[in-house]
């Protein structure tokens, strides 16, 4: 089982290219997946090269993911044009274009080897100048502008061979502070939550690939003050036995402040696997997988197991990436181009958003 370990563990890569101590390093704990930042990103022909190295050093074909939402977080506009960001499509009111951006962004995820984009989000905007760090990244105000645009956006995207990821279950965009750097007291009632951010997680359960859970702490899921990424009654109880999900959950980045403020490393992972989790997200203290490797060691087999399966039951439907050539991409890149005319109209499309153009401190996902 110790070979399998390194299964439940979602890392982050330290720089733009492998060193032989890195590549070792990965050789020898077999991560079961690779989150890739703009950190990682230098060029078209580069950034493919480097997905290579990561599936060739992997035993089992590893998930090669990142966050490709549009607007500031779309990790990809460094080396090509920024797409127009969900509440930028949401408010243009054309559902065409939405499915658009779906169908563009999964091409050119599989043209660099990607097989997993962790969107759409998920989260009703309740207000859209919040400072939770959704500003610009909700599809929708109400239940069913959420669920009709995310739906369109999840099903052009999958239907390019690349998986989904509903977040940030179970509904993050009441918090008042961004767990980037505190953990959030979100104080919804149990029945809000069911009439509004569950009712669209509901609308989701059997089309998205997987879930990632965020770090907030919900006093009408769980009265003890405990993230939702680590709580085993929103975990297994809700999403789980509840909501009948079956697809592959992961954490939120077990990097950010929420956790890092109240959670030794040992403690955490320990108790991510206990609440319910699959994978355990660790994109920038890179040098503690090894860490994480030796708690998984230490944990329940039947825990363990059951995190395993989740992991070999989605790798199973991975799809391999396209052929890469620049053609291909400037190809897709003009299309982005031409999406974001679409959406913001010439003269906007030429301005990328003041938050865009500024390297944020935390990179958002």
């Amino acid at each position: 089982m110790s070979d399998s370990l390194g299964q439940l563990i979602l890392t982050g890569v330290p720089g733009l290219r492998l060193d032989s101590e890195t590549a070792k390093f990965f050789r020898r704990i077999q991560p079961g997946g690779f989150i890739l930042f703009g950190r990682n990103i230098e060029s078209a022909s580069h950034l493919r090269g480097l997905i290579d190295d990561l599936r060739s050093l992997s035993e089992v074909e590893p998930i090669i993911t990142i966050d490709q939402e549009g607007g500031r977080v779309s990790r990809l506009r460094l080396i090509g044009n920024e797409p127009p960001n969900a509440q930028q499509l949401r408010d243009k009111g054309d559902i065409d274009l939405i499915r658009r951006h779906g169908e563009i962004t999964g091409r050119l995820l599989r043209l660099f080897g990607f097989n997993l984009d962790l969107c759409p989000v998920l989260d009703i905007s309740f207000d859209d100048d919040a400072d939770n760090s959704l500003r610009g990244r909700c599809y929708g105000k109400t239940v069913e502008q959420v669920v009709g645009n995310a739906g369109a956006f999840n099903e052009a995207m999958k239907g390019q061979g690349i998986a989904s990821c509903g977040k940030h279950f179970p509904g993050y965009s009441a918090a008042t502070s961004d767990a980037h750097y505190q953990l959030p007291k979100i104080d919804r009632t149990r029945e809000e939550l069911d009439r509004n951010e569950l009712a669209v997680f509901r609308k989701f359960v059997d089309r998205v690939d997987t879930m990632m859970i965020c770090h907030g702490w919900y006093p009408s899921l769980q009265a003890e003050k405990t993230p939702a990424s680590l709580s085993r009654r929103v975990i297994t109880d809700l999403l789980r036995n509840e909501l009948a999900f079956d697809g592959l959950i992961m954490t939120d980045d077990l990097d950010m402040g929420a956790i890092l403020t109240g959670y030794r490393l040992e403690d955490t992972i320990r108790l991510a696997v206990a609440a319910g989790n699959d994978l355990a997200m660790i994109c920038h203290r890179i040098p503690e997988i090894e860490t994480a490797h030796r708690i998984l060691g230490t944990l329940p087999s039947d825990q363990i197991d059951r995190a395993l399966a989740s992991v070999e039951r989605f790798k199973k439907k991975i799809v391999p990436p396209d052929e890469f050539s620049e053609a291909a991409f400037r190809k897709i890149d003009n299309e982005i181009w031409d999406l974001r005319v679409a959406t913001l109209g010439e003269k906007r499309a030429k301005e990328r958003s003041v938050e865009g153009a500024k390297h944020s401190p935390v990179e958002l996902f």
